[in-house]
């Protein structure tokens, strides 16, 4: 009499995790690729080269749209920065202050230009002042303009970062200084704001660059020829050739600057974390 032996249930074997996540960047790499060979297909490229490369119209933008469009913006924006980091200082100490008007103020501040966007701000710089006080002028004229507009809005921004900054630094070597026989303000400035500076220049630099971006709002200013800067450069040639190239090319001559200083940011970054 023969006696059946009951069959052992297949088990069944589970995918590993590292096979599951090469399976998912495949499936993601090839969604990727039909996307990409559908849109090829689709697109017009022989109207995109005729509106967006053609050789000719590109050929006439230089050496204008470096010489005057490019510096242009390249002044505004470290002017700009200038007049924000310098503002921003103030106001982070005013945020820090023991007074407390001075902190009700700085908060005012901040919230105000923080809230706004950038636009409204060159239009009350560029149109509202002069209205507002008649026979006042900006020194420099459009640049100093673009300037306080500029600095105006990353002062706000700033500000924040500064104080963040400051108060990373260890509460014990302010106390050590004034041991020392040094004065708040003394040991502020030689103690505190240069070890702040250190752990901020990263989204300094980051703000940097969007105010970079920010400056092509110049274009609502009234601005000379040679005042243009990338966009309002870029958009006036566009018009008078009824062609986008230069629009194109000048994006591009965005990039030729904002994709360093994007590397520069993440070496900054990489480079602080790994000294703490």
């Amino acid at each position: 009499m023969t006696t059946l032996t009951p069959e052992k249930p297949t088990v069944r074997k589970r995918m590993s995790p590292r096979r599951r996540r090469r399976i998912s960047r495949g499936v993601q790499y090839a969604v990727f690729a039909v996307i990409v060979v559908v849109v090829g297909a689709l697109a017009d490229w022989t109207v995109l080269q005729e509106q967006f490369l053609d050789p000719s119209v590109a050929k006439e933008l230089f050496p204008d749209i470096i010489t005057v469009a490019l510096l242009n913006t390249v002044v505004y924006t470290l002017t700009g920065f200038g007049v924000g980091l310098v503002l921003g200082l103030v106001v982070a100490l005013m945020r820090l202050s023991s007074v407390a008007p001075y902190r009700w103020i700085a908060m005012a501040y901040i919230e105000f230009f923080r809230g706004l966007p950038a636009l409204l701000i060159f239009i009350f710089v560029g149109v509202g002042v002069p209205l507002a006080f008649p026979g006042v002028s900006f020194p420099g004229g459009a640049y100093g303009q673009v300037a306080v507009a500029l600095g105006l809005v990353a002062a706000a921004y700033m500000a924040e970062t500064i104080r963040a900054g400051i108060q990373a630094v260890p509460r014990g070597q302010l106390e050590a200084a004034r041991t020392l026989g040094m004065s708040h303000a003394t040991a502020m400035r030689s103690i505190v704001i240069p070890q702040a500076f250190r752990v901020i220049v990263p989204p300094l630099t980051n703000e940097l660059v969007l105010l970079f971006k920010d400056s092509s709002l110049v274009l609502f200013l009234g601005v000379t020829l040679q005042q243009r800067e990338l966009t309002k450069f870029g958009r006036d040639l566009a018009s008078t050739t009824a062609n986008t190239t230069p629009i194109f090319v000048a994006g591009l001559c965005y990039l030729l600057v904002t994709i360093p200083l994007g590397y520069l940011v993440r070496r900054l970054e990489a480079r602080h974390a790994k000294a703490r």
